[in-house]
């Protein structure tokens, strides 16, 4: 005979600790994204030699310049 409860893990329970579980890595990586990008927000860069800049190049990389 099984013992089965309502709290037992795949009951109430389990489902309250998976929500919670779900809705704090949410929280979390909403306020690390956020962190992240006021960080960004504040990084200026300025754009040098912009008539050098080809279509395909791996050079291009290096017209962009910290202004901070």
């Amino acid at each position: 005979m099984e013992n089965r409860s309502i709290f037992a893990l795949d009951g109430i329970t389990g489902m309250l600790i998976a929500t919670v579980l779900l809705l704090s890595i949410l929280v979390g990586l909403t306020v690390w994204g956020l962190g992240v990008q006021q960080g960004s927000a504040n990084n200026f860069y300025q754009i040098q030699n912009e008539k050098e800049i080809q279509m395909i190049s791996t050079e291009n990389a290096t017209h962009k310049i910290d202004v901070k």
